[in-house]
């Protein structure tokens, strides 16, 4: 395995995790506004602390590679499922940027699933 092939996933899993775990630690001071939003679309409001839950516990798992390919495919179900809910007024830019992110973050997860989380990672640490 080359040098790129070997340190390059993680810095992949980190920067796709970072964006689930703050945006499920900055949903905890903003419960109640959270739920609005979430019930506006028609989201039970129920749903913000499983939410959380997973924003953070399966961002954590994806940074450190703990049954990443579970953690990948839970984050881009969830990635596109949010897309497809709140971002599909493509009338207004900004929704049709976020749509797009959430697309493209999808893309990425779906990479880890396919290839997994590479040597830097508990689940590489326990196929060595």
């Amino acid at each position: 395995m080359n040098t790129l092939e070997t340190n390059l996933p993680v810095v992949g899993r980190i920067f796709l995790a970072v964006i689930f775990v703050l945006a499920g630690l900055g949903k905890v001071p903003a419960v109640e506004f959270n739920v609005g939003y979430m019930e506006a679309f028609g989201v039970p409001g129920f749903l913000i602390w499983p939410t959380i839950v997973l924003e953070v516990v399966a961002g954590i798992m994806l940074a450190v590679g703990y049954k990443t390919r579970w953690a990948a495919a839970a984050l881009a179900a969830f990635t596109l499922l949010s897309g497809l809910i709140f971002h599909t007024n493509f009338a207004d830019q900004m929704e049709m940027t976020s749509f797009l992110k959430n697309i493209a973050i999808t893309g990425g997860l779906l990479y880890v699933i396919a290839f997994g989380a590479g040597a830097w990672s508990v689940d590489g640490r326990k196929a060595a």
